[in-house]
């Protein structure tokens, strides 16, 4: 025997808000169109990605430390709304998802 294991391996990235290593498909990769920051939760926009937990903390965080602008290599300050809008609308589907699993 090699030693080899059979597991794939998995892809990581690093949330550019809370900075620690996740697998690719837990973020949420995001791309610069224009002067806004929105989400590509498909991977399939062109130009340069960042990715972020898709959770509000990560995304304070993000925003703060004007970590979008620099992954991103914008010229300017990015709008964050889209992004925002789209953050929230997930968190609050995983938990109406979460609350409907829990109810027998």
């Amino acid at each position: 025997m090699s030693g080899r294991t059979h597991a794939g391996a998995c892809p990581e990235r690093t949330c550019v808000g809370c900075r620690e290593r996740a697998a690719k498909t837990d973020l949420l990769r995001t791309v610069a169109i224009g002067d806004a920051c929105v989400p590509d939760p498909r991977g399939t926009l062109p130009g340069r990605g960042a990715y972020v937990h898709p959770a509000l903390v990560c995304l304070d965080q993000a925003v703060r430390r004007r970590a979008f602008t620099r992954a991103l290599r914008a010229p300017g300050a990015l709008d964050t709304k889209a992004l925002r809008q789209y953050v929230e609308q997930t968190t609050v589907a995983a938990q109406a998802t979460v609350a409907d699993q829990a109810t027998p």
